[in-house]
């Protein structure tokens, strides 16, 4: 009976680790689904900058990123962070990050890359930056609510990183204060256990 209930055991294990061996497969292949699209976007807009820069060459007009073409750079900008984004999702499955200079795939938990020896930012802050960025841009009235949708994804991206950098924290700060006290404990114990040993010594000394 109890070769049988290991063996249940076993297969149970090894089925639970199947499971989610392929709930991240499924994920992965979810994401770079998400992420093909979105480059398929960026392709189009590129298309789209193309067509324009075109047309002031036959018109012989001068063309003004700032004026002319903004509005599709800023959208680039947007979509790239949002591969960025999945990218690192896809990464994370496999407990991996990427570096942000030479784009290896290195340790999570690295602050500084292994390959090119860079160190790892704050993914909140360059999330700031592109969002700053995005309120800062003019754009047509008819993508006026699609700008306020991608600045509220964005708002909720960081607001959710700041939250688990603050839950992190506090775990932090709960196993340093339980690690004071345990050492608090400790050292309570040494005195009370030579404080008693003294006390045996000077008993033994009157006898």
């Amino acid at each position: 009976m109890e070769f049988f209930d290991k063996l249940g055991k076993k297969a149970s294990e090894a089925y639970k680790v199947t499971a989610d061996k392929t709930g991240k497969i499924a994920k992965e292949t979810k994401l770079k689904f998400k992420i093909g699209e979105l480059r398929t976007q960026i392709n189009n807009i590129y298309e789209e900058i193309g067509k324009k820069v075109y047309e002031k060459h036959v018109r012989e007009e001068e063309i003004c990123i700032k004026k002319d073409l903004e509005e599709q750079c800023t959208k680039i900008d947007v979509l790239s962070d949002e591969i960025d984004s999945l990218l690192k999702e896809c990464l994370a499955l496999k407990d991996k990050k990427q570096c942000q200079k030479c784009y290896k795939e290195i340790e999570k938990d690295d602050k500084f890359c292994p390959n090119c020896g860079e160190k790892q930012t704050d993914e909140i802050a360059k999330e700031v930056e592109v969002l700053e960025k995005l309120a800062n841009t003019e754009v047509s009235e008819e993508k006026e609510r699609e700008k306020q949708i991608v600045m509220e994804e964005l708002q909720q991206s960081i607001k959710d990183k700041e939250d688990k950098g603050e839950k992190t924290q506090g775990k932090e700060e709960n196993r340093c204060e339980d690690d004071k006290q345990g050492e608090k404990s400790n050292l309570e114990k040494t005195v009370e256990i030579e404080s008693n040993v003294k006390l045996e010594e000077e008993e033994n000394k009157e006898e």
